[in-house]
């Protein structure tokens, strides 16, 4: 009997410790996390507001560091740390290789090269076919396109139509420009104004410009309940039939608006697939620009286009 109790009781004290030896690098773990998150909250205020929490540390494979992250708000943000706890450094992307030799890159870049050119032509085809048959500005047998994605609405846009006048001016003879509607949802009468400018666009594309330029020069004076009424007064003079125009500007219940609208949404739609997400923004030979840019920014883009033509 008595050697059954030694037996247990030699059983039962291997077991504490082998439970101390699993539990004292698992506090340890623990305890480290503790406190670099809380140095972290130290080092970064805004920390402490989102309640951020710890994920695993572990070997980086870098001599003297390990690695971990931190979660915020359910995203991961990583760091590199020594062992000590000395140091820390935030990572804002993930590890880049950077082995290749000087022969290699030389290919890496000629592929990415050729990656990219074949990219924009792609594109540029796509756009070309788009804008087949659509009012323009310009020469109609120009080397260099410009398509802007706009929005009636939008201030930016105004600035970026003052940047395509003197574009044309500046190249009367080499850039055809397209407009293509982008009209956002927080304004309210873009959508309106894009259908009725397609629709006196269908009689004569002059009158399309007629409203584009109306649109940008009277844009604090127009509301969803003008558009339609100050579009006829611009429209005057134009020569179209104004019945006609109406019908298709104003009856929302006609076949006409129907189409035009969602000529105006596929316009939208096509512009998202090419990366477009707000107005203004310029394809130039398909090379994207975004935003109401200087005369400046489209100058090499135009030049660089022309000398590959």
């Amino acid at each position: 009997m008595k050697s059954r109790l030694s037996a247990l009781a030699l059983l039962a004290a291997t077991s504490l410790v082998a439970g101390l030896l699993w539990s004292a690098p698992a506090q340890a773990q623990q305890d480290r996390k503790t406190q670099i998150l809380e140095n972290l909250k130290l080092n970064v205020p805004q920390l402490a507001e989102v309640n951020p929490t710890m994920g695993p540390i572990g070997p980086s494979g870098i001599d003297g560091l390990d690695e971990g992250n931190f979660i915020v708000q359910g995203r991961p943000y990583s760091f590199l740390v020594t062992a000590d706890n000395k140091k820390l450094w935030l990572i804002q992307g993930e590890a880049m290789d950077v082995s290749r030799s000087e022969a290699e890159i030389k290919v890496a870049v000629a592929e990415r090269a050729e990656e990219a050119r074949k990219a924009n032509e792609a594109r540029t085809a796509q756009i070309a076919a788009s804008i087949e048959g659509r009012p323009f500005r310009g020469s109609e047998d120009a080397v260099v396109t410009i398509v802007e994605f706009s929005d009636f609405q939008c201030p930016y846009c105004t600035r970026g139509a003052a940047t395509v006048e003197q574009i044309l001016e500046r190249y009367p003879n080499d850039v055809k420009f397209v407009f293509q509607h982008f009209p956002l949802g927080f304004h309210p009468w873009a959508k309106p104004a894009a259908i009725a400018a397609n629709c006196a666009g269908l009689q004569n594309p002059d009158a399309f410009w007629t409203l584009h330029d109306a649109y940008f020069k009277d844009q604090k004076q127009l509301t969803p309940e003008n558009v339609v009424a100050k579009s006829e007064t611009y429209l005057a003079g134009s020569g179209i039939d104004m019945k006609t125009w109406k019908n298709c500007a104003a009856d929302t219940n006609s076949a006409e608006y129907k189409a035009e609208a969602a000529n105006v949404d596929a316009d939208m739609a096509f512009g998202q697939a090419m990366g477009v997400s707000g107005t203004p923004g310029f394809f130039v030979n398909g090379e994207f620009l975004n935003g109401a840019q200087p005369i400046d920014a489209f100058v090499p883009l135009i030049e660089a286009a022309k000398a590959n033509s």
